[in-house]
């Protein structure tokens, strides 16, 4: 008796190499990965510094990127506003692929061009090369944001939902300190370049694996293959109750015209349908597609508990988006810091551990719920900001360094619960559109044009102690939005039904697929 692979896959549906744990590892390391690519870029040993010039007339050749391109503080904080670009367009075009396509095939996707492009900003030549491959590196990493954390929210065990997405996020802080490090390492005895060279040896095993490996199921999302079955069966039998019913109008009219004329208008009939059936087949799924992912925005706009949680975190990331690109040039500026990289790369490794773990560990101990987070994101990011802002009021660096890491230790523990609200407001089959839509939020109306604008502001006060005070006033803000949500209604829908929104393409509307097998009804 012969198999089949769909049979196959549904008898045995986990791979081989499979464990939760080894997943949550997994998605760990590319996730830091990502994140070690925004501190190399903003270490002081890839970004470099300005030429410069005394009165004497004695210039120096500058350094980094920004010294061989010769960029001014707003093309150099352009950099990363592109690599946003990329990112924004394309997360929610991944986020809808995932209804057609098996979302682990898609992470596989943007892996392999985000390790091209990396490849590529180590072969820039000038300031429009390098924000080209920063764009590109966007794209690659936007399929892997969207839909990581669905994956490990589905495989976590249930009273540490917040503690394993706190460990994901927790790579966050603790990659761009790596950055910081690893970049200044090697762009101070090496070169700038080497350093995005080494980032893509590290990222290709991780984007064949995604492409070799079989795949996993997401909850909310059925069978791929099955689906497509399903889509042409359907297809061929609406073609075929066309084919009769024009031939039957055709043998109508035959029978009225004469034989040698008959012939004719029967060619010219299936010339005629054939014709409109390739224009709808092509454009129909693109239609149905464009309408499912513009209704379930409208769910997501609709929602007022995600809309806060949202706002607040754009208040959040503009302040941290900034802080960790201009971080180390601020911190060399205000207290001569030498060593800058290890300084700011130390503090955050340190603090983006602790706070990150630390802020999902509380959650599940009081209580995973949407009002408790919301609770803990006002709370510890309000005292998170005071003490931040404390520290650049301080004038000696032995101040500055204890008040800065109680600070950032506060504000990293908002990673964990923020994302866990963005997961269970929303339905299953919602979720990797939710993250994909927070995702591109954050980004184009947070570190998008905070760095930019921060390069603007510091430009025209020439004083990093200001500019750095205006910029950490923003997180009270952040603070007093997150407070409101405690008193929205909020309910967790984390398990309801994915037909509950009405916009869920794949697998039964009862029946939905878990990643250990099982099948929930």
């Amino acid at each position: 008796m012969v198999i089949s692979s769909d049979m196959a896959e549904e008898t045995n549906p986990n791979p081989s190499w499979y464990t939760a744990k080894r997943l949550l590892a997994l998605f760990c390391i590319i996730n830091m990965l990502n994140y070690i690519d925004r501190g190399v870029i903003a270490s002081n040993g890839v970004n470099g510094s300005l030429r410069t010039c005394t009165e004497g007339g004695t210039c120096s050749g500058g350094s980094g990127i920004q010294g061989d391109f010769n960029l001014n503080y707003f093309e150099d904080g352009l950099l990363s506003s592109f690599f946003m670009v990329g990112l924004l367009v394309a997360s929610p075009i991944f986020a809808s692929l995932a209804k057609i396509h098996n979302p682990f095939r898609l992470i596989g996707v943007g892996l392999s061009v985000w390790t091209f492009a990396t490849a590529g900003c180590g072969c820039s030549f000038n300031f429009w090369s390098i924000a080209i491959f920063r764009m590109l590196v966007g794209v690659g990493e936007a399929s892997f944001i969207s839909l990581a954390a669905p994956f490990i929210d589905d495989n976590a065990p249930p009273d540490q939902k917040t503690a394993w997405l706190s460990i994901f996020y927790m790579c966050i802080p603790t990659g761009i300190a790596i950055g910081y490090i690893y970049g200044g390492v090697v762009g101070n005895f090496l070169n700038w370049r080497v350093a995005f060279w080494g980032e893509a040896v590290l990222m290709l095993p991780f984007a064949v694996f995604g492409f070799v490996s079989q795949p996993l199921k997401l909850k909310g999302f059925g069978s791929f293959n099955k689906l497509n079955d399903l889509s042409s069966a359907m297809e061929i039998n609406h073609t075929d109750c066309e084919d009769v019913q024009c031939l039957d109008d055709n043998d109508c009219l035959l029978s009225e015209v004469p034989e040698s004329e008959a012939e004719n208008i029967n060619e010219h009939a299936e010339v005629n349908v054939k014709k409109k059936q390739s224009l709808l087949g092509r454009l129909e799924p693109l239609h149905e597609q464009l309408k499912g992912v513009w209704n379930d925005l409208k769910i997501l706009l609709v929602d007022y508990v995600y809309v806060v949680n949202v706002l607040g975190y754009i208040a959040y990331n503009f302040v941290i988006g900034a802080y960790s690109y201009w971080g180390p040039k601020a911190g060399y500026d205000i207290y001569n810091m030498t060593d800058a990289d290890l300084v700011f790369g130390g503090i955050t490794i340190v603090c983006g551990i602790f706070g990150t773990i630390g802020g999902g560990f509380v959650l599940d101990y009081v209580g995973s719920s949407i009002r408790n987070a919301f609770k803990l994101l006002g709370g510890a990011t309000f005292l998170g900001g005071a003490f931040c802002f404390s520290a650049f009021l301080s004038k000696k660096l032995y101040g500055f360094i204890p008040l800065f890491a109680a600070g950032e230790l506060l504000i990293f523990a908002t990673q964990g619960p923020v994302n866990y609200v963005a997961l269970h407001c929303v339905t299953p089959s919602l979720r990797p559109l939710a993250m994909a839509m927070c995702t591109v939020s954050i980004h184009i109306f947070g570190d998008v044009p905070s760095s930019p604008l921060v390069g603007v502001l510091q430009d025209y006060v020439q004083n990093w102690r200001e500019t750095s005070l205006i910029l950490t006033s923003i997180l009270f803000l952040s603070a007093a939005i997150w407070f409101i949500g405690v008193f929205l209604h909020s309910v967790d829908k984390s398990e309801e039904d994915s037909k509950a929104t009405g916009t869920s393409l794949l697998g039964s509307p009862h029946q939905t697929p878990l990643l250990d097998g099982t099948v929930e009804a």
